[in-house]
């Protein structure tokens, strides 16, 4: 996968490094750890999702500061800093209109209010594995013992060599990976982040509490949320979407916080991902129809428009012909038109205007 990676400066000059890829509509995900922007693309925890966002729009991501390629020695971990820190990634991006924020995990709260910071930079917000409250403010003794005592004992074997402290993590993150998950993910982990900071970030998201904004996101929401999720309980994430006023829910069938490739969840997901941006359009109607298209939609139409046939658009996009006729349905959807003709006349007018 084809990226690159910039940096920008926060409003307190925290430099965040950022990446993009991608064509099409701008969808910027919020932040969350541990991630590293260099790892990722040859990630089997993380690759598919950058492959599938990659594919499908212009996606932007970021490292968290105190994580990856952002500064790592940073004294200032507030909410209010990470919200400035999304804001400055999507000036450096330079996107001007409305976008899809795609918040997963603890980056779903700092995508709820951005969206009402600024609501009218925000087209769509997609929330995978979130919660809009940390544990100091669920009223959950037990669990909140539990995440204490699970960041104590991190931090304090984080740097070991043995990483059975770091697997803390790991194996609450993705309990049903396989051994080169794991083992890449324990990496991850040591690679990304000093001992001190992770437990100064685990520290800084038990009092995220945005609650009281959920009820003014005034764009379509679509959150996801594993059933059976141990980081982040999936009543939490059914809470989330209950307090936003135009929110889709979808329950997925998994252990895992992050889904991993190999799993039915993961076609569910990006079925969901992929029907939802068909069926909201951007604020106040800004995107056209042919930058609603994902890259090989516009590979695909524009062959059409060289009234190519299925066959031949196959062989040169080295796909099945049952592949382009999908694309073929999906795109003359998106665009409104029913059939090849109307497909061309609708290019050919989009080009003379």
């Amino acid at each position: 996968m084809a990226q690159r990676i910039r940096f920008a400066r926060s409003r307190d000059g925290t430099a965040l490094g950022w990446a993009s890829c991608g064509e099409g509509p701008p969808m910027v995900k919020t932040a969350n750890c541990p991630t590293h922007l260099e790892m990722d693309p040859q990630s089997p925890v993380w690759s598919h999702w950058l492959r599938f966002f990659g594919d499908h729009f212009h996606f932007v991501r970021y490292d968290e500061r105190g994580c990856g390629l952002s500064d790592r020695e940073v004294d200032d971990l507030s909410f209010d800093r990470w919200v400035e820190d999304l804001e400055a990634v999507i000036d450096a991006a330079g996107i001007d209109g409305p976008m899809t924020l795609l918040g997963v995990s603890k980056g779903a709260a700092t995508a709820i209010a951005f969206a009402n910071k600024y609501p009218e930079r925000v087209s769509r917000i997609i929330i995978y594995a979130g919660d809009a409250q940390g544990w100091a403010a669920r009223g959950d003794l037990r669990g909140a013992q539990l995440y204490q005592s699970i960041s104590d004992l991190v931090a304090l074997g984080w740097g070991l060599e043995n990483p059975v402290f770091r697997e803390l993590i790991t194996k609450r993150y993705i309990p049903n990976g396989n051994e080169e998950q794991i083992g890449w993910y324990n990496d991850l982990c040591l690679r990304t982040m000093s001992a001190a900071m992770v437990a100064r970030l685990l520290k800084a998201r038990e009092d995220v509490d945005v609650r009281a904004l959920l009820g003014c996101v005034a764009v379509p929401a679509l959150v996801m949320h594993s059933n059976m999720d141990e980081v982040i309980p999936f009543e939490e994430g059914r809470l989330l979407a209950s307090g936003l006023p135009d929110a889709e829910f979808v329950e997925l069938q998994s252990r895992n916080h992050i889904i991993l490739q190999q799993e039915p969840a993961w076609i569910r997901f990006k079925e969901a991902v992929l029907d939802f941006m068909d069926r909201t359009p951007a604020a106040g109607g800004s995107e056209t129809a042919l930058a609603r298209l994902s890259r090989r939609e516009r590979e695909v139409v524009g062959l059409i428009g060289e009234a190519k046939s299925n066959p031949e658009i196959a062989s040169e996009l080295g796909l099945s012909e049952r592949t382009v006729r999908n694309h073929a349905s999906n795109l003359f959807r998106k665009l409104g038109v029913k059939s090849r003709a109307e497909a061309i006349l609708h290019l050919h007018g989009a080009v003379r205007r």
